[in-house]
């Protein structure tokens, strides 16, 4: 059974944020810069991944929970973006 899309963005953002922190204890604002565009990046792209997956799955068969959709995907983005 694949695991939950909110597991996998919760990984993803558990993943860049303590990456973030990093670079924020040690005042380098250009890799923290870097880390905010990538995670958005990265987090738009695994968002359409998940979604290929969810259309392919087989007719009859559990689809994975959705995610808390766009908005929520927004309000994540203004978060991190809010670190900086």
């Amino acid at each position: 059974m694949p695991r939950a899309r909110d597991r996998i963005l919760a990984n993803l953002e558990s993943v860049y944020r303590e990456a973030y922190e990093r670079a924020n204890a040690a005042g380098d604002q250009a890799r923290m810069a870097d880390l905010d565009a990538a995670y958005q990046r990265e987090q738009l792209l695994l968002e359409v991944l998940l979604d290929i997956r969810d259309a392919l799955a087989a007719p009859g068969e559990a689809k994975p929970e959705q995610g808390p959709g766009p908005l929520a995907a927004l309000e994540t983005i203004r978060r991190i973006t809010k670190l900086r």
